[in-house]
């Protein structure tokens, strides 16, 4: 049996969480799941297929809200493993930004046209405020739709507050500054210490920042917001 490299802490909600675990095993990390976000389904009011262009998607946590009747019309993704998700639920015009809200936003500018209608954006309560801004300056309608809640985890999973306290975490690893904020507030004042010995990697400086008063060993930020890019720096 191949030894281990160290524990990783994976912040991230499901589905991302067990795909990024997938690839950190196969790296010779042991992954620790201790998700900082719940996801709430919600029961939007979205307009009829034929209202819109196209339909964007910040999150696979977004798809479940779209039933067959969406599946022809283009979908633009943040990332490839959204995209990917996107395709197995039957949209047939799919395309991924490889980034993040700016880089969904140039694609958009890209590949869509304002004249040829407005664009649904599906995303979280709360979330997606800087990428309808991006688009309705570059002359896009956006309806901007709730499909899900993520709601901040009130407490640590005992499993990951055993390893804080066992000092058994090489890394955590943060994808949003939502899960960054959840983790700097369910981590207990006694065991912040122990982040000492610990490296955090964040996916753009914006989720870095969200751990700024926390006394990590290291931060580290991806070279681009891409799940391989975080990986990389492990």
């Amino acid at each position: 049996m191949t030894e281990s490299r160290g524990r990783v802490l994976v912040t991230r909600p499901e589905p991302g969480a067990a795909r990024t675990a997938e690839a950190l095993r196969a790296a010779g990390w042991q992954p620790l799941l201790a998700p900082m976000l719940e996801i709430l389904r919600r029961d939007p009011s979205l307009p009829v297929p034929g209202a819109v262009q196209a339909v964007l998607v910040t999150s696979a946590n977004a798809l479940p809200a779209f039933g067959a009747a969406w599946h022809r019309k283009p979908l633009l993704a943040v990332g490839a493993a959204t995209a990917a998700a996107a395709r197995a639920q039957g949209f047939a015009v799919v395309e991924s930004a490889e980034g993040d809200a700016l880089a969904l936003a140039a694609l958009v500018t890209r590949r869509l046209a304002p004249r040829d209608g407005p664009l649904l954006l599906a995303t979280a309560e709360r979330q997606g405020t800087m990428l309808v801004e991006l688009l309705r300056a570059g002359g896009f309608g956006v309806l901007r739709r709730a499909v899900y809640t993520a709601r901040p985890v009130r407490r640590l999973p005992d499993a990951a507050l055993a390893a804080l306290a066992g000092r058994d975490l090489a890394a955590a690893l943060f994808f949003s500054a939502e899960t960054a904020r959840a983790f700097a507030n369910t981590t207990p004042p006694p065991l912040r210490p122990t982040l000492a010995s610990v490296r955090a990697l964040s996916l753009s400086p914006a989720v870095d920042t969200a751990l700024a008063d926390l006394p990590f060993a290291s931060r580290q930020v991806a070279a681009c917001p891409t799940a391989a890019a975080l990986l990389a720096i492990l």
